[in-house]
């Protein structure tokens, strides 16, 4: 595995260093001891698959608050996605700055994404299919959400928006946020 920092601390590019013979390849797609020697929280609780019938179809942007974060190691296994994350902690110097990486089926490139971040995808081909190892339970009562379209965060996407579920379109704009709620986000109550 090649683990690539990004400029947002925390956040990894996951690829693979395939071992290839006449079969095919192998690979290692998750090491524990590796991604603790890159100061990421490997810990995985739940592990999930998201099926989408058509491109443009967007998810997210979701995130746990405290006492509930979670990180997610995500993988397209079928098709291609724009994969897109947010930084949320409250005090981080890349507050509210954003990554995107596009994850496909055939690059089998994976994203970090530590607790604290809003994250959300965009399909680009038909018949695709997206994989989470996350680090905690889902909780409800800790689910937010930011819009997609929300100008704050200056998020661009590659396709008009095809899908989406009313929730994700009804998440608040940051503007409608008061600093406590921001704050709240990864625990601090100042």
């Amino acid at each position: 595995m090649i683990l690539t920092p990004t400029p947002i601390a925390g956040v990894a590019i996951i690829d693979l260093e395939p071992r290839q013979d006449d079969r095919g390849f192998f690979a290692r797609s998750f090491d524990r001891e590796e991604f603790v020697r890159a100061g990421l929280n490997p810990h995985v609780e739940q592990a999930n698959i998201s099926f989408n019938h058509r491109a443009g179809t967007l998810r997210g942007m979701h995130f746990q608050v405290a006492p509930h974060p979670e990180s997610k190691l995500i993988r397209c296994t079928r098709g291609a996605i724009v994969d897109t994350i947010v930084d949320m902690r409250w005090g981080s110097p890349t507050r509210l700055q954003h990554v995107s990486v596009e994850l496909t089926a055939d690059n089998r490139r994976a994203l970090f994404v530590p607790a604290y971040f809003a994250h959300g995808y965009q399909t680009l081909v038909d018949e695709t299919e997206v994989t989470y190892m996350v680090s905690g339970a889902y909780a409800p009562g800790a689910e937010r959400g930011l819009r997609h379209d929300d100008p704050a965060l200056g998020l661009s996407w590659p396709l008009p928006v095809a899908d989406a579920s009313t929730k994700d379109l009804s998440w608040p704009l940051l503007e409608s946020w008061s600093p406590q709620q921001l704050a709240a986000v990864s625990g601090d109550t100042t």
